[in-house]
């Protein structure tokens, strides 16, 4: 009788103790990447396809300016993200701040498969930092005018057309410091916009602020602009976001023409590029990769009417009047001055 009561004490025992080893997956919790990125870069069902393929989790966080971005990753050095997106001019800053991690060729190989003009790193102004590749460029687009087909009678040519008093209120512009003192170097007749001395930061600075007299609002996302837009009287949008905002005002219904301005269009050109902080440096160079699948690439032209590297982009502006971004004199002069600006200090201060 004892042995058959130690048998079942014994048994009994195990099987309580068995259910918990036979249940791993529910008390492992799933690897996690940590995305930052802009509207429209890794959309859900993107994401949920890369979950499924390498049986992860995936974190995305959205910016809506360049201020912003730098704010988040240069906050604990990049601590809390793996990979983020950012143009080539800004990205400079990050790699002297140590902001990021060379990339891994190797493990990005659908790098094969982009547009000659993005497989010699060399040739692409900022990606390459002493021989080490910092960024895979993803994405790109030019920063023309919006006007509004049924209410501006003569098109416009220039971006100088913000300032004119027959839009007063009715113009939507971006809220950033960076482009916005160089579109307005641009119009003051600036030597170099990405450059500016204390005279050009005064004249520049004083236009802005005719410019904060003319808007209906300083946007941030495109989704923001394209209500802005539907519930307003809106004449002119600075498209920050490019042929991505053309798309999504079309979509939504509104009536609208884009122009490259005879000054010239900025431009800027996103990449992926992974933080010195990453928790798994393979898994964010992985997702990069997964991110120049065809299928992928072709989201970002097809949903958001973004250019991808891929393929050719259908109808694309080039030539002598597009103005590839270039590293900033002072991100925090223009930074301090356009909040400055934004909260309505007069224009005697400037």
């Amino acid at each position: 009788m004892f042995v058959v009561t130690k048998f079942l004490r014994v048994f009994l025992l195990c099987s309580i103790a068995l259910p918990a080893l036979a249940m791993p997956d529910v008390a492992v919790a799933k690897e996690k990447l940590r995305i930052l990125a802009w509207p429209g870069y890794a959309d859900a069902e993107i994401v949920a396809e890369f979950e499924r393929r390498l049986g992860v989790a995936v974190e995305v966080s959205y910016v809506n300016s360049d201020d912003e971005l730098w704010d988040r990753i240069n906050r604990n050095n990049g601590a809390g993200y793996d990979v983020f997106a950012v143009n080539t001019a800004e990205l400079q800053r990050y790699i002297d701040r140590g902001l990021t991690a060379p990339i891994d060729i190797a493990n990005v190989p659908n790098h094969a498969r982009q547009l000659p003009r993005f497989q010699n790193f060399a040739s692409i102004p900022g990606v390459v930092r002493k021989g080490k590749v910092h960024a895979i460029p993803y994405t790109y687009s030019e920063m023309g005018l919006i006007y509004n087909r049924k209410t501006v009678k003569k098109i416009p040519d220039s971006m100088s057309a913000m300032w004119d008093p027959a839009y007063r209120g009715r113009v939507l512009a971006y809220n950033t410091s960076n482009h916005n003192f160089s579109i307005a170097a641009l119009l003051t007749g600036a030597k170099d916009p990405f450059r500016l001395d204390e005279q050009a930061f005064k004249q520049a600075a004083r236009k802005l602020v005719g410019l904060r007299r003319n808007v209906l609002a300083f946007y941030n996302s495109p989704e923001e602009a394209v209500k802005l837009f539907l519930d307003n009287d809106v004449a002119l949008v600075f498209a920050n976001y490019g042929t991505q905002q053309v798309q999504a005002l079309r979509q939504a219904g509104a009536d609208i023409g884009y122009i490259i301005p005879r000054e010239g269009a900025l431009a800027w050109l996103d990449c992926w590029v992974v933080t010195s902080a990453a928790r798994d440096k393979s898994l964010a160079e992985r997702w990069i990769d997964f991110t120049l699948e065809k299928k992928a690439s072709d989201r970002l032209t097809t949903h958001h009417g973004l250019a991808n590297t891929v393929t050719p982009f259908p109808g694309g502006n080039s030539g002598d009047r597009i103005i590839w971004l270039e590293p900033l004199e002072d991100y925090g002069k223009r930074k301090l001055l356009w909040d400055r600006i934004h909260s309505g200090d007069s224009l005697e201060r400037f």
